[in-house]
């Protein structure tokens, strides 16, 4: 039997859910319980300044059509349903335990090919049930994600010595958002996420990566600066050069042509952003382990 859930309650915050069953129904997404020999990966490629990465899900319900991630699953059925299925780790914390490795002041990125708070972490907490045993055990910990689920942890984040929250944001427009982000939570959800765990006195960014269309890139400085967070990144979006998933790449064209977003409309906006932003950086200087 399959368990069926509304994806907005699982957005909800209050009392957690019973016992689950699996495989569970999230909206469109299966999720299904599929344990892990490890849950600490060696760090590499673009996260190489990193120790360790985290991942306590495979796939992802948020499902963007650019996500490079896609393309890290195993077969062609799961990169064609990118978004329809998630694979949940659901021994992680009992890994975690297991496992020996000397976390004392380790850089661990979470998480690198999904997002750490996507709908089913309301239901399953695993994340949750990680960040007390990673702080106690020393790591140094960055959070990669774009829910505002995040907050609900800001009482263990301030468990850790080090730690850095990164609210991905990615374009100033709804419509923009909602055709390459259709299963996402809205950009004024995100932003008004991460004003509050900067508020709690957590050091936070915000990732504009990849940099979408932006309609009014002085507005959306602002909005930015709002949030009262000091650091930003950005890096390029490449319509014609990137792979998306489920064939949406003509989609992605058709938006890009009708906003005339290119390589000098993107340069034009990073300059604005430059220039009222108190640190924006580019591409991989801006994910530093902490």
């Amino acid at each position: 039997m399959v368990t069926s859930v509304g994806e907005s309650e699982l957005t909800l915050f209050g009392e957690p859910e019973p016992a689950t069953s699996f495989p569970l129904s999230i909206g469109r997404t299966r999720v299904e319980d599929r344990p892990s020999n490890s849950i600490l990966t060696r760090a590499s490629g673009f996260m190489s300044d990193f120790d360790y990465t985290l991942n306590p899900y495979s796939g992802c319900s948020f499902g963007c059509t650019y996500c490079y991630a896609a393309f890290f699953s195993r077969d062609d059925e799961l990169q064609r349903t990118w978004g329809e299925w998630v694979h949940a780790k659901t021994n992680a914390l009992q890994t975690l335990r297991r496992m020996r490795t000397d976390l004392r002041g380790k850089t661990v990125y979470m998480s690198s090919v999904t997002d750490p708070y996507q709908s089913v972490e309301r239901r399953l907490e695993l994340v949750r049930e990680l960040l007390p045993e990673l702080a106690r055990r020393g790591a140094r910990l960055v959070v990669q994600t774009r829910s505002p689920l995040v907050t609900r942890d800001i009482d263990l984040f301030g468990e850790f010595d080090a730690i850095r929250v990164n609210m991905t944001v990615t374009t100033d427009d709804d419509d923009v958002q909602r055709a390459f982000e259709p299963h996402c939570p809205t950009n004024r959800k995100r932003l008004d996420a991460i004003a509050t765990v900067a508020a709690a006195g957590i050091d936070c960014r915000i990732t504009l990566t990849p940099l979408l269309p932006i309609v009014d890139p002085v507005r959306f400085a602002d909005q930015l600066l709002q949030t009262g967070v000091k650091h930003f990144v950005v890096q390029p979006f490449h319509a014609t050069k990137g792979r998306f998933v489920a064939g949406t790449r003509e989609q992605a064209l058709s938006i890009v042509d009708q906003l005339n977003w290119s390589d000098d409309s993107y340069r034009k906006v990073v300059e604005i952003l430059r220039e009222k932003l108190p640190h924006l950086d580019e591409g991989r200087d801006g994910f530093q382990p902490v």
